[in-house]
Formats: structure tokens, sequence, C-alpha cells
């Protein structure tokens, strides 16, 4: 059995337990997450569990661990032929941590809310439905996201917003598992804008749905003098277990009919952008600019590597 550890977690996002330590020690378990085959280091400081450490996490997460689907697709030059998407804890640990991989919304926010538990943090897993483009969205729980409340905010320093105010003012909607364009950035509940540091902002605001809560929108600015906002999903408030995602998640990863069963995806944010890799061609984009060249077969496991970082069946 994998054994869950939160630092080893941190290190593979290129933080340490003093990057996010409260330096006032704790037992690890108060505002655990409580999935399953949830497990940590009683004994060790939890984090200060304030906005600044929040934002520090989840830009590193997404910075460090890709949206890739090869599990699900498989190499396309070459003979990994994927592996079954499994929702525990363990077995997530293992993918994102162990084996260096990266996964989709399932996998990177389910293990991601397992770490903010970890360290100490009020969390919550959330169901939403993706917008299709067409004015609908998806099928129910088609996407996993999170919602952290954090007791202290801290946001006063915050360029990008107002103070807090109101009763959705210490929560936040945390992403790390949405692909492009990236969340990089907790986006509070109040309704305040948010930018990724790219020329993207994000909001949330309450849904007329009543089967949502609340509707996350962004905006392009690059480029456009007057952009406008556009849906990426709606979710409810509900904590969910990962058993809950079980059914959605066999169907994006075996059904003919879910667009993650196509073309692989390999994406990485990067310090201004993102770069995207297909089995033809590399894409990178900054600052909404985007210079996309052709590739051959054999340069796709390589570029897997050096672009997004990793090697599937190389475990």
């Amino acid at each position: 059995m994998t054994d869950l550890d939160a630092d080893r977690y941190l290190a593979r996002i290129g933080l340490e337990r003093e990057d996010v330590a409260d330096g006032e020690g704790g037992d690890g378990s108060e505002g655990r997450d409580g999935g399953e085959g949830d497990g940590g280091d009683a004994g060790e400081s939890v984090a200060k569990c304030d906005h600044e450490t929040l934002a520090r996490l989840q830009s590193a997460h997404a910075r460090s661990v890709p949206f890739e689907t090869l599990s699900i697709t498989g190499d396309p030059h070459g003979d990994y032929d994927g592996e079954p998407i499994e929702l525990a804890i363990p077995a997530l640990y293992d993918k994102l941590v162990d084996r260096e991989r990266g996964g989709f919304c399932y996998e990177l926010n389910g293990a991601f809310a397992w770490l903010l538990g970890e360290l100490g943090f009020e969390v919550r897993r959330c169901a939403a439905r993706v917008a299709d483009g067409d004015g609908g969205y998806g099928v129910p729980a088609d996407h996993l996201t999170s919602i952290v409340t954090l007791e202290e905010d801290g946001r006063s320093d915050d360029p990008d917003g107002p103070g807090v105010g109101g009763a959705d003012g210490h929560r936040y909607l945390v992403d790390v598992g949405v692909g492009a364009p990236v969340i990089r950035r907790p986006v509070p509940l109040d309704g305040s804008v948010v930018s990724n540091g790219v020329g993207i902002d994000w909001r949330l605001v309450s849904s007329e749905r009543p089967d949502a809560d609340y509707r996350l929108e962004y905006r392009d600015r690059a480029g456009a003098d007057d952009p406008e906002w556009t849906s990426r999903y709606i979710l409810g408030d509900e904590p969910r277990d990962l058993s809950y995602f079980a059914a959605t998640c066999e169907y994006h990863s075996t059904s003919p009919d879910s667009h993650f069963t196509g073309e692989p995806i390999a994406m990485r944010p990067t310090a201004e952008g993102h770069v995207t890799l297909s089995p033809t061609s590399l894409a990178r984009t900054v600052r909404g600019e985007q210079d996309k060249r052709a590739i051959e077969p054999e340069e796709y496991r390589r570029l897997l590597a050096a672009e997004i970082g990793i090697r599937p069946g190389a475990d």
C-alpha cells in the first residue's frame, strides 16, 4: 500500500513544509477532508491556513502537475496502452507523487483536496458541470472541484480585489484540474474578480439554475478592449465523497462519446501561459499569443518529458 506523505506531495509541487507551516505546531488533525484512504503525519505542524498559503499551494500545484489524459488514450506513438483511472487516495497519490504523472480533474482536484486537508485546511470536494460552448452544460458531476473555507482571509493586500465581505467572504473555489485557461489562484465565492496573472480574469456569480449554486466565469483580456465574461462551469456547494464521481469518471475515461477518449491531452502551465502537446503539434501560449509548430512522431515522447514533464509507461 502506498505510504501517504504530505511532505513528499509538497516536494512534488516544489514546496517544503517550511513554505506553508504556521510555525505553531499542531497535531495535523483539524480540518482534514476525511476522504477515502486518507493518511497523514500526526505530530507535524499544519499549514498556516490563510489566503496567501492557499494561493501559494494552488499556484505551485498548477505549475508542477500537468493536465494529461494518456492513462485514458495511451501513447499514440509508443507502446503505452494506458491504465484504469482509480478514484482512491492511495492510487491518486501513487500516480501523481510516486510516479510523477499528471491527470484530469477527478485525479488532480481529488488528490489536491487530500493534501489541503492534511495541511489543516477546511476543504470540500464539489460537483460541477462544464459549459459545452453552445449554452448548455455537461452531464452531472462531469467535473470535480473544491471549496476551501478560511478562518483568516488575509486578502487586505490583494491587488486584484476588495477585502472580504458577506457570508462567502472567507470561502474560495480552488481548482487545479480545469485545463486551459488555468485557474492559478483561489477564486472567492463573494464575486470578487481575480486575475490569473497572464491576462485571464475569473469570478463566481450566483447561478440562476436550480441544479447549481454558482457559475464560474472568465474573460480573456489579451488583445480585447472590452472582453465578455464566458461561463466555464456551474457547481453545487454540497460536499461530495470521491466515490460520488466514480460513474462520470468511468464515462469520461471509457465512453467513445467522451471528448477525453479521443486525441490525448497533455498541457502544462508556464510562468506566462501554457504549453500544449498533441500527437502532431506543440503549441506554446504566452499571454494570449500562440506559437504552434508541427512535430514528427519520433519527437512526441521526448517532448512529453521535456515540455510536459511526464514519462508514461516508464514506471
